[in-house]
């Protein structure tokens, strides 16, 4: 694999999304042919393998999360340089204060912090029974669509990584499916450059306000789906048919079905993978959708970390890349 470069990455800023200064000197300048061409043998390359060969090889043992080896912390750098995430394994018996200190290792430190997030900066992803989780999709046992996370976010507080770490599993069903954004946009410049122009400008996806009993729990988000920051692409997007506003525009509503044809190829270079306890993942907040799943019928539900429940995930969002702060 290539070897990885963790300079500390700059502060946080407001992205220039739709200029060509955003994207210079990168191989997400259309008009750089060849920077391009050898961005994308490589990534392509890395993808060569078949899906088995895929998960074995995103995979990294972690002994201790709470203090992993050098050689750990690297191993799951190069992953991420190369496909943009890693899967860990670590002991089941790992804790929340274990998979936060992990993230702390891996240079994820500033936090994005939606809706039911804990104080701790980490959210339970369980089924809810009540309260203000049940009235979303994360927090039930239905299958989740193609996503990034913080799609809602504005240009400003965007997701850039991602962990997510199970501590209970479903009885049956709960499959994860992974994308590197990055080979969605290699599939959609090669075949029309047009539908990367128009994906990276600023008006093009409008997730509305939401709303609870009257009042805006969160503005209207307005943004590209593909940006450049700092150097990096960047892709924000959901395949929700519901409450999200697109740019009426021929080429865009082109651009929206080749995404959606990529992201149902079933020869893609997808990572399937069911969590189990101790295992998770960790990424540069790449596309993921999430199969649906049943609990045991006497799981019961929004049940807490040491008791016998139902599936009982962990999930942190934050404003860095892996690696950022390395």
């Amino acid at each position: 694999m290539k070897p990885s470069n963790h300079a500390q990455s700059p502060a946080l800023q407001r992205p220039d999304h739709a200029s060509a200064a955003a994207s210079a000197g990168t191989p997400f300048d259309l008009g750089e042919g060849r920077a391009y061409e050898n961005w994308r043998s490589e990534k392509l390359n890395f993808f060569s393998l078949s899906p088995e060969a895929l998960a074995k090889t995103l995979m990294v043992p972690v002994a201790d999360p709470a203090s992993p080896r050098p050689d750990e912390k690297g191993a799951i750098f190069e992953r991420c340089d190369a496909f943009n995430m890693a899967i860990y394994a670590t002991s089941p018996d790992t804790e929340k204060q274990d998979v936060l200190a992990l993230a702390r290792h891996l240079g994820l430190q500033r936090f994005d912090t939606p809706l039911c997030t804990g104080e701790d900066g980490l959210t339970e992803i369980t089924v809810a029974d009540g309260g203000r989780e049940e009235f979303y999709i994360p927090y039930t046992d239905k299958p989740l669509s193609w996503h990034t996370d913080g799609y809602y976010n504005k240009p400003d507080e965007q997701v850039r990584g991602f962990l997510l770490h199970c501590r209970r599993p479903a009885r049956e069903g709960g499959l994860s499916e992974l994308l590197d954004p990055d080979v969605v946009y290699i599939r959609l410049r090669d075949e029309n450059p047009d539908f990367i122009r128009v994906l990276m400008e600023d008006d093009v996806l409008t997730i509305p306000a939401n709303m609870e009993n009257g009042v805006v729990v969160r503005d209207a988000a307005t943004g590209p789906v593909f940006s450049v920051i700092a150097g990096k692409l960047h892709m924000r997007y959901t395949d929700r048919k519901r409450h999200i506003e697109w740019k009426d525009d021929a080429t865009v509503l082109a651009a929206r079905q080749k995404l959606t044809a990529v992201l149902n190829d079933a020869e893609e270079c997808i990572v399937r993978f069911r969590l189990e306890p101790g295992q998770g993942v960790v990424c540069n907040n790449v596309l993921h959708r999430r199969t649906g799943f049943s609990n045991d019928p006497d799981a019961g539900s929004n049940s807490g970390e040491n008791s016998g429940g139902g599936r009982l995930l962990y999930r942190a969002r934050f404003l860095d890349r892996v690696g950022a702060h390395q």
